[in-house]
């Protein structure tokens, strides 16, 4: 995953050398030499990530950080300290005025690329949601409230060292509920329940915190969910690995208290605001902007999203693709069975699009028996590949027709397009899609057609 980076510092070569790391890695970096130009830049520019140093004159890292986190147009940068100050009251400091991590100079590269890109992928997934909840307020729907910051958090500490859990229980009690596993299993099992943030521990005899992590992010009840790692000094490289996997954060040992209380807190509340995004998106979903149906997005919800995306494609050159799918010989199904036959089938192929794809994508219906998802951040490879997962789900097992107990065959034919580098718009992109879809029909059905938006189309073996 890629994205725009900041770095902000006074010393030439610092930035240079900064700047030459993360663009080999395929970032896109911006820099800035002062305080002041770095509040410009980022306001102008809204980086996915500011890499700020501390000491500068006229204005240090700190009062560039809390103007960020004050000013609304860049308070979701995340802001990621780079200092030589490796002391706790520095770092407690620069966590209180808004930072989201430190960095100690010299930085390790694997710390540096696994926090970039942990960060990159938060922002992009609160990007996402402030962008749905925005949509459903344009259409009338009820505004985001204010995040919650108050009332008790529920905390699961996973941890064998019965002392260290005594310690981070003392310290974290105050702020609510905090229970123990002593290894991943145990913890797994207590997923279930209503948790507001894990801490894990990597050094757990006999059990693999990373793979816990993954678990979580392959799950969709706690894909969402914050994890806070603790690392010893000597395990940087699984720490790396570990925030790479989806990781939120992390502290090191010996833990401080006071940092370990701001990191909690700042994962609490973070989800405390995605969870209100995410309640009134789907309010208002539910107020206007699915198809009753099936639940899926209607065309209106489907036409503003795809222009946003469509917009930040053309702006900041990301990638996105669409899927633009529909039953074949559905009105035999209707004219055979009928149309309550016709409406189980509906419902059943929305369900196994949703399936078919990520939390991320959106799954419309058009109009009758035609679908469109679109794909953020999605090539046009990867979208063939997921079409045809798809097209393979919907014809693998016949569906259900609860009038009169039959199974029923159904297939469907699937046109696949991305968006066009330098400039596109909703019409042309659906168009192209549609197109596909026209010569998936022609050529037999049951099948999926790419169309590039600058080559012919091709079926997809």
């Amino acid at each position: 995953m890629s994205g725009r980076v900041l770095v902000v510092d006074d010393i030439e070569a610092n930035v240079r050398l900064l700047e030459a790391k993360l663009s080999s890695e395929y970032f896109d970096v911006l820099t800035a030499s002062d305080g002041y130009a770095a509040l410009q830049i980022a306001d102008a520019e809204l980086p996915d990530v500011i890499l700020l140093d501390v000491m500068m004159p006229r204005m240090d890292g700190f009062e560039v950080c809390r103007r960020l986190k004050a000013n609304r147009q860049t308070a979701d940068i995340p802001v990621v300290m780079v200092t030589a100050l490796s002391d706790v009251a520095s770092r407690l400091r620069g966590l209180e005025a808004g930072a989201d991590d430190f960095l100690t100079k010299p930085v390790n590269d694997i710390a540096l690329f696994a926090r970039v890109r942990s960060l990159v992928r938060l922002k992009r997934m609160m990007e996402e949601l402030r962008v749905r909840e925005d949509i459903c307020h344009q259409l009338g729907g009820p505004g985001a409230p204010a995040p919650e910051t108050e009332g008790p958090a529920r905390i699961l500490i996973i941890d064998d060292d019965e002392f260290a859990v005594a310690r981070m229980s003392e310290t974290l009690s105050p702020r609510g509920t905090v229970r123990h596993a002593s290894n991943c299993a145990e913890a797994w099992s207590m997923i279930a329940s209503d948790i507001d943030l894990v801490i894990a521990s990597l050094s757990i005899q006999g059990s693999d915190a990373l793979r816990f992590v993954s678990q979580c992010r392959a799950n969709e009840a706690s894909r969402q969910l914050p994890i806070l790692l603790i690392s010893e000094d000597r395990d940087l490289p699984r720490l790396a690995k570990g925030l790479d996997l989806g990781a939120n954060d992390y502290v090191t040992r010996p833990v401080d208290r006071n940092e370990l209380q701001a990191r909690t807190m700042t994962q609490i509340l973070r989800k405390r605001l995605q969870d209100r995004l995410q309640e009134s998106y789907q309010r208002c979903i539910e107020l206007a902007l699915t198809d009753p149906l099936t639940g899926l997005y209607d065309r209106a919800y489907l036409d503003r999203h795809l222009d946003e995306l469509i917009k930040r494609v053309n702006q900041d050159g990301i990638s996105a693709a669409v899927l633009m799918f529909d039953i074949d010989h559905f009105k035999r199904v209707n004219d055979t069975h009928g149309h309550d036959a016709g409406d189980d089938v509906l419902r059943e192929l929305a369900v196994r699009a949703l399936n078919s794809v990520r939390t991320v994508d959106l799954v419309a219906r058009q109009g009758g028996e035609e679908f469109v998802v679109v794909m953020p951040e999605t090539d046009l490879a990867i979208a063939a590949a997921v079409a045809e997962r798809l097209r393979a789900a919907v014809a693998r097992e016949p569906f259900a027709i609860k009038a009169d107990g039959q199974n029923i065959p159904i297939t469907i034919s699937v046109g696949v397009t991305s968006a066009a580098a330098g400039g596109d718009n909703r019409e042309k992109m659906l168009k192209r899609a549609d197109i596909a879809l026209y010569m998936a029909k022609n050529q037999g059905r049951n099948r999926v057609v790419v169309r590039s938006p600058d080559g012919p189309p091709r079926a997809v073996a």
